[in-house]
């Protein structure tokens, strides 16, 4: 359904079930598919394509160039996912030549004034609330949650099922399967009413509480303490997601939190 005083390029995709509402814009090269609603006011640009029964609330703006100097005018994209819903005055950029797009993928809920910037890659599953601000080339894994008015450094590293708190400054790879808050931003246990949510059982939550005991908890280097993590404890894929999040990890990840430090 399109409102006559709605602007879409000639050359936009749209399904026919697709709602559009008043005063929204919609670019060139933009595919939107079926069951999905554009709030008023809503702006969709260049290179956007939007997934099945997405909801896009109004004054979102999906698809404007990064804010990012280095970008020359390149053919990038945003993808958004199905199912996913984003809220008030969300900004989300098109990708630049580091990766070519930035993606948003299914059943995510980005709440209102969110800032995806370029090349980000949300995986599903995953809230980002009220005001977070996620810089370019940033990585968030499925099923994570993103406390509200936090920030997230440029090429940082969060891993699924991560619960942070609000307010966080994330300038360190956060690992899988953790909560992190306070001031610096820190390991503060393990996520396990969330994972008990997603059907995990009371013996894979125990293990992997057991890893980060490790990890965290011994005063151990990260070599040595994956070390010990290997040595010690019984295989799982938890066990180790954990360890390749670590090695992997180009910021460094988080460490452990002491009150007197």
């Amino acid at each position: 359904m399109k409102q006559p005083l709605a602007y879409i390029h000639p050359d936009a995709k749209i399904a026919p079930n697709v709602v559009i509402e008043p005063f929204v814009t919609i670019d060139k090269n933009v595919v939107i598919e079926e069951g999905t609603r554009i709030g008023s006011n809503a702006t969709i640009l260049e290179g956007t394509h939007i997934g099945k029964n997405c909801n896009i609330f109004p004054g979102a703006v999906i698809g404007a160039i990064p804010q990012d100097l280095k970008f020359a005018g390149e053919d990038t994209t945003v993808e958004i996912g199905n199912n996913t819903t984003i809220r008030e005055f969300v900004t989300i950029n098109r990708g630049t030549k580091a990766k070519g797009k930035t993606v948003v993928g299914n059943n995510c809920l980005l709440m209102a004034y969110v800032h995806v910037a370029h090349d980000a890659c949300i995986g599903n599953n995953v809230i980002l609330v009220n005001s977070v601000q996620v810089a370019g080339e940033v990585k968030i894994d499925d099923y994570a949650i993103i406390g509200g008015m936090s920030a997230v450094h440029q090429f940082v590293h969060v891993g699924a099922h991560v619960m942070i708190a609000g307010g966080s400054l994330v300038g360190k790879d956060v690992p899988p399967y953790v909560k992190a808050g306070r001031e610096r931003i820190s390991y503060v246990g393990v996520n396990s009413i969330g994972l008990r949510r997603r059907t995990f059982t009371n013996e894979q939550i125990r293990d992997i509480q057991n890893i980060y005991r490790l990890l965290f908890q011994t005063g151990l280097n990260n070599s040595d303490a994956i070390e010990r993590i290997e040595a010690e404890l019984p295989a799982s894929k938890e066990r180790d997601e954990i360890i390749l999040f670590v090695r992997n990890s180009q910021r460094g990840i988080i460490k452990g939190y002491y009150p007197n430090k």
